[in-house]
């Protein structure tokens, strides 16, 4: 007999994956970072590296889909550490598996401290969009952001910025925000402009204690995130040229996208998650990389299928838990304005008093930022050049990434083309 969460959905096309190749090995100590943490699952490997026949089996899987278009997302940890070989294997693997006609966007987040000229040519080549992690200037940057050593990384950052900005590859920044940096949104929003980025993303930082009940020292709090939003909304709306951005802020670009009823590309704004999965560096597949936990592997790849898994029992369950909003919840004016964001997921619900701190901060985002923006957003949602109703030019991401997402990069991906020779 089928089950019912088998009937609740029609079956999903596998159209991407996050991939952890290096799982949580990383060469920054960044105090904030979730996903460090992930190297307690596989405690009996020193260096976590994907095998070429693990990463070859996932692209196989992925490609003979036979979707038309499909985005790969390489994270960490930091990706980069396999080595530039191991992507061109990667690429080479999308070509052997591809049919004629088929698009692949890959999509890469790093720290940029291994970034050279031949990463750039890569890069550019295969049409990669990179996402650096750069918290803003060097006091922002620095102020958690560490070698594995404690010692700082902004200089090495900064210079991977204007590396890849000058060699012309599709490159946009990412920013934590945490206790510290959301005291300084104009100073990290000029920053930004000021090295040429023209797409950026803010990524509010809320992780739990030790205790796992209160909001961790560095997490921003929710006045202070809606503070930055307005902020940044304010300059945002100053650079606009004829009625249109000159900037992308992804939050807004999804907002919009949610004001004239089209699926934003932040999965955090979606009514229901696992819209992908994410692939471990042994191949263990999970339901979404703020869940790689024991409770939510859903198998691994080489004895199963990404396809299966992603449409199979778990997963949809996984994504349903995302509509069951908490009771205080029902009632709320602002939560209407804010589909799909009340919790990252089921284990919010878990620990009581967790979800009544998560609901405060909510709350105050909410608050805070709803009166600044909500009174603009009719000006700003008019016809567009081509006549269609309602929205800034649309960006989509490879993902979340993602949650409030650590995340990835959020223009369109830069597409290659499979095409027989």
């Amino acid at each position: 007999m089928e089950s019912p969460f088998s009937q609740s959905l029609s079956r999903k096309p596998l159209q991407s994956i996050l991939v952890k190749p290096t799982s949580a090995d990383c060469n920054l100590a960044c105090e904030y970072c979730f996903y460090l943490e992930k190297a307690e699952l596989y405690p009996l490997e020193k260096q976590r590296r994907m095998p070429l026949d693990v990463m070859e089996e996932m692209v196989k899987q992925v490609m003979e889909t036979g979707q038309p278009s499909l985005s790969f997302g390489w994270q960490g940890g930091e990706p980069t550490l396999m080595g530039l070989d191991f992507f061109r294997k990667a690429v080479e693997c999308q070509k052997k598996y591809g049919r004629q006609g088929q698009s692949v966007g890959n999509g890469l987040q790093t720290n940029g401290i291994l970034i050279t000229d031949e990463w750039c040519d890569f890069f550019n080549e295969y049409s990669f969009l990179i996402g650096l992690s750069l918290d803003g200037p060097q006091h922002v940057h620095d102020r958690y952001r560490f070698t594995i050593g404690g010692g700082p990384s902004w200089r090495k950052v900064e210079d991977a910025a204007k590396r890849m900005l000058e060699r012309g590859v599709a490159v946009n920044a990412l920013s934590v925000l945490n206790d510290y940096s959301a005291e300084y949104p104009q100073e990290i929003y000029e920053y930004h402009k000021s090295l040429g980025f023209e797409f950026l993303q803010f990524i509010p930082c809320v992780e739990p204690d030790i205790e796992g009940i209160k909001a961790a020292p560095f997490s921003v709090t929710g006045e202070q995130y809606g503070r930055f939003l307005c902020e940044i909304f304010d300059l945002w709306r100053k650079d606009f040229v004829d009625g249109k951005p000159t900037i992308s802020v992804r939050y807004f670009d999804s907002l919009f996208h949610l004001y004239v009823n089209m699926p934003p590309p932040e999965c955090t704004l979606l009514e229901e998650c696992g819209c992908y999965v994410v692939v471990e560096h042994n191949g263990d597949v999970y339901s979404c990389d703020f869940f790689v936990q024991p409770e939510w592997k859903l198998g691994n790849l080489m004895k199963g299928n990404l396809n299966d898994f992603l449409n199979g029992d778990q997963q949809t369950r996984f994504g349903c838990l995302k509509k069951e909003i908490p009771p205080e919840c029902v009632d709320c004016p602002l939560a209407a304005s804010m589909p799909g964001r009340l919790h990252k997921g089921p284990d919010q619900r878990s620990i009581r008093p967790r979800l009544e701190s998560l609901l405060r901060w909510i709350q105050d985002v909410l608050r805070t930022y709803r009166r600044s923006v909500q009174t603009n957003r009719r000006r700003m949602v008019g016809t567009t050049a081509g006549g269609r109703r309602g929205i800034l030019p649309p960006t989509s991401g490879i993902r979340r990434i993602h949650p409030p997402p650590k995340s990835r990069p959020q223009r369109p991906l830069p597409m290659w083309k499979w095409e027989e020779v």
